[in-house]
């Protein structure tokens, strides 16, 4: 069963989250596909240089990474300052978590 977002975030308690995305039907994000010989190193540095710049945008830390052939594992940090900075500048009112 799915849960909102506001119930499973909770920035009180702790910004610090470790977040997994994993590729389906055993696809190749990263490395050597050996069934079919296909080399994806190449995705490792796109895959860096997107989640850099998502980043900067959406006002979270990127404390840890690890890139692996079909799954990464990303720990971030909500910078709640940036994020209210950003709003400020903005002249929207700051909401969080929706």
């Amino acid at each position: 069963m799915t849960r909102a977002r506001k119930h499973q975030v909770c920035l009180e308690e702790t910004p610090y989250y470790h977040c997994i995305c994993r590729c389906v039907r055993r696809a190749f994000l990263c490395g050597e596909d050996k069934s079919t010989g296909q080399n994806f190193d190449h995705r490792k540095q796109w895959l860096v240089d997107k989640i850099t710049q998502l980043a900067e945008v959406f006002a979270i830390d990127v404390c840890a990474y690890a890139i692996m052939s079909n799954h990464y594992h990303l720990v971030l940090r909500v910078n709640q300052q940036e994020a209210q900075q950003k709003q400020k500048q903005k002249g929207t009112p700051l909401n969080l978590i929706n």
